[in-house]
């Protein structure tokens, strides 16, 4: 079992090429303290930003962000734009350029968002998946939502799906 393990792990990265995309009609570099908290949180895990831009919460503009980020950023994180209003489409442009979907991801974000939120987790459309050949998440656009998200779910995890992606 664990020579499988192992080997199954063989191909984990220990530093990854990320790009951060806050996706907000209000927020400027000097008010995106999620998008500064989620590069925070990388680089102390020794991961790289290759890449880091606002957007408006327009569809087109997102999707077209997500295809022309660089390719150095192996994983792009989006931030905001996640919720019910009739202007959060981020969750729509993201589904639409994903060519695998990582059902887990959103359901186990709600399950902790749950645990320190209550009910209100239900409106969070957090997703995440592969497109093309990086991995992509979208998460809400508060700062307690990216902690939580980046430390629990998405930094543990980062290197391995990247190895596999990879493999």
């Amino acid at each position: 079992m664990l020579a499988a393990m192992s080997t199954h792990h063989q191909r984990d990265m220990v530093a990854v090429g990320c790009g951060v995309i806050t996706v907000s009609d209000t927020r400027t570099v000097a008010t995106d303290t999620s998008g500064r908290r989620i590069q925070e949180l990388l680089q102390a895990q020794g991961h790289r930003i290759e890449h880091y831009t606002i957007l408006k919460d327009d569809p087109e503009t997102i999707v077209a962000a997500i295809r022309a980020a660089p390719v150095a950023a192996q994983a792009l994180i989006l931030t905001g734009g996640t919720g019910l209003a009739r202007r959060d489409t981020t969750y729509e442009a993201v589904r639409g350029v994903l060519d695998k979907e990582i059902p887990g991801f959103g359901e186990l974000f709600r399950m902790l968002s749950y645990e320190q939120i209550g009910a209100a987790a239900m409106l969070s459309r957090a997703t995440a998946g592969i497109a093309g050949d990086r991995i992509v998440f979208s998460l809400p656009g508060s700062s307690a939502a990216v902690e939580l998200a980046v430390t629990t779910l998405i930094v543990p995890q980062l290197g391995h799906m990247i190895g596999l992606l990879r493999s």
